[in-house]
């Protein structure tokens, strides 16, 4: 399984662009700028886009999404209890100050238990809300991999203080969902370093019983 994860965009939001090499087909997850690069590193691995996946719909994990489904032509997978927010892209670039990127909207309403195939590997979705209503994480259990949007950090947990946010809820998601799954789980969140599940029950003060 071919992933690379690239920072993109004013905050450095983690895009995930996972790829099969035999069926050459990819998911991009969360595509929130720099399109161009995330082009040529498909280009790279001779990737095509079977699927764009939002793991919330927060401006720096969304922004770029349209732009990659125009030139891919690939649905955009996401909760629904996040169209709110895409539909308030204005009022997020407003708080940056950036220009409003176009809304992709939603092709793939995905909900807690649906699943996403790249050749063999199933990407399972897990509604973890809390940072926002529909943030979702994938865990992918043959690559021991968990990518969780702004759920959990290394050390740390996604803020609830934005629209949609709660934090009693995102505690829950992270200990009902999250810290459930094996120890050796690599983390991706969604800024910043990987982490894992055994560390981040051991360490992480905000979820440290």
């Amino acid at each position: 399984m071919i992933h690379e994860i690239l920072p993109v965009g004013t905050l450095r939001c983690n895009c995930s662009i996972f790829g099969d090499e035999t069926t050459k087909e990819a998911i991009v997850v969360d595509p929130g700028d720099d399109i161009a690069e995330i082009l040529t590193i498909l280009a790279r691995h001779s990737l095509r886009v079977k699927a764009i996946v939002i793991t919330h719909a927060h401006i720096d994990h969304i922004g770029g999404a349209q732009k990659l489904k125009a030139v891919t032509e690939a649905p955009v997978y996401m909760n629904q209890n996040d169209s709110e927010l895409s539909d308030r892209l204005d009022m997020q670039a407003a708080w940056l100050g950036v220009e409003t990127p176009e809304n992709p909207g939603i092709d793939v309403p995905v909900r807690d238990g649906d699943t996403l195939d790249l050749g063999a590997t199933v990407f399972h979705v897990l509604h973890t809300p809390g940072h926002t209503q529909g943030s979702i994480s994938l865990w992918i259990p043959a690559q021991q991999k968990l990518v969780a949007g702004d759920t959990l950090f290394r050390d740390s947990i996604g803020r609830t203080d934005l629209p949609g946010g709660d934090g009693k809820q995102i505690i829950a998601s992270i200990k009902g969902k999250l810290l459930t799954l094996p120890e050796e789980t690599v983390v991706i969140p969604g800024h910043g370093q990987n982490t894992t599940i055994g560390r981040e029950k051991k360490s992480n003060p905000f979820v440290r019983s």
